[in-house]
């Protein structure tokens, strides 16, 4: 697994993938339909008065995080999978945004983060152990034990909380606005 190459099997070909195909183009859809996702909201809230703050902290359940800290979360799997995986070093958020044009300006930065990681850094990344924070102690994992079923599953809840948060509000969504373009 350590870069792509087609394998023939007579006329089908199959591409192996990389850790870094698992990952960024991955973050990169998904983000980019999470912001679109975002922007509907916020034409909807304008179109019928609401106040942003009734969607930016609204949640599916009083245990749960609200649609700010939902988008944070994200961005948060996107940008540390991405760069736990590929060896590089984390960039710290400030967790402060409150208003829609922040979140958009937090997606595009983690968006601006995770391509520029070089694909060369995943390059046998699957190989690799990393060391995950978490609590009460950090953990050491496989990357891609970590990239599939920590990384991306995290990252999935939460864009799926925020649609569904959204959805539940009276935001005009489908499928295909969670989906975005592939």
């Amino acid at each position: 697994m350590s870069g792509s190459a087609f394998i023939s099997l007579g006329e089908i070909q199959i591409m192996s993938l990389t850790l870094y195909d698992m990952s960024v183009p991955v973050f990169v859809q998904s983000l980019t339909a999470l912001a679109d996702v975002l922007k509907k909201a916020e034409a909807h809230a304008d179109a019928h008065k609401i106040e942003h703050t009734v969607f930016l902290n609204a949640r599916l359940a009083p245990d749960m995080f609200a649609l700010t800290r939902q988008v944070q979360l994200a961005t948060d799997f996107a940008k540390g999978g991405s760069a736990r995986v590929s060896g590089v070093d984390t960039p710290s958020y400030s967790d402060t945004e409150s208003t829609f044009a922040e979140l958009y300006g937090r997606i595009e930065k983690t968006i601006a983060f995770i391509t520029s990681i070089p694909k060369e850094k995943f390059v046998n990344a699957e190989t690799r152990d990393i060391l995950v924070p978490l609590r009460p102690e950090p953990r050491t994992f496989n990357a891609l034990v970590y990239l599939r079923h920590g990384a991306l599953a995290n990252f999935f809840f939460h864009t799926t909380t925020a649609y569904a948060i959204l959805r539940h509000n009276g935001v005009e969504l489908g499928k295909r606005d969670y989906l975005g373009t592939y």
